[in-house]
């Protein structure tokens, strides 16, 4: 249900920041606005903008399949509804820490999209099953051979640059997925090493 809602309230967010500039302007990840008028909203508010419809789209459709998981997951272990929200909403800030310091001083850089969380959903959902099949463009994909390929080709394309895409965010939310399942549940890692080691291709 907090899954449905958080899509739900992306969907309304970015369509109004996609047909309202002044929205738009207020809540996009600008470092300057944080650094100089202390907007620390932002860190948080970027994640519920998108550049287009496909970019909102994707992030949505990976959000519907992966949150769910994720969300009862997180319900079964705390026995509450707020790890999971707790969790996302992190997961925004987490991912995007790294590009706003690197960029803290820089007028020029803007940031938006809830991919950082959406790759900490993703990764944190990889960690529970390994070998289960995604769909990658139609084409099926064992999840942890595409988190491996998701990994080499962000750190690239960050390297790289040029794409305007915050590949240094999904970077990072999918580390903070990774680590935050890991203190909430440490018997995660061993799950996922015991998974590993029985391939299902």
């Amino acid at each position: 249900m907090i899954t449905l809602i958080l899509i739900a309230i992306t969907v309304v967010v970015s369509l109004l920041a996609l047909n309202n500039r002044r929205v738009a302007d207020r809540l996009i990840l600008w470092p300057p606005a944080i650094d100089r008028h202390h907007q620390y909203d932002r860190l948080i508010t970027h994640g519920f903008i998108h550049a287009d419809f496909m970019h909102l789209f994707f992030n949505m459709l990976t959000l519907f399949f992966f949150g769910r998981q994720i969300e009862g997951f997180m319900e079964q272990q705390t026995g509450t509804l707020w790890a999971y929200p707790l969790f996302y909403l992190s997961a925004l800030v987490m991912a995007i820490l790294p590009t706003y310091l690197k960029h803290q001083k820089d007028p020029n850089y803007f940031s938006l999209g809830a991919s950082g969380a959406v790759s900490a959903v993703l990764f944190a959902f990889i960690l529970l099953a390994p070998w289960s099949q995604i769909l990658v463009f139609v084409i099926p994909m064992p999840a942890i051979v595409f988190a491996v390929l998701y990994v080499v080709y962000s750190i690239w394309m960050d390297r790289r640059g040029g794409d305007r895409v915050n590949h240094s965010a999904h970077l990072a939310g999918a580390a903070y997925g990774i680590m935050f399942m890991l203190i909430m549940e440490p018997q995660v890692l061993q799950h996922f090493l015991a998974e590993l080691s029985r391939p299902r291709l």
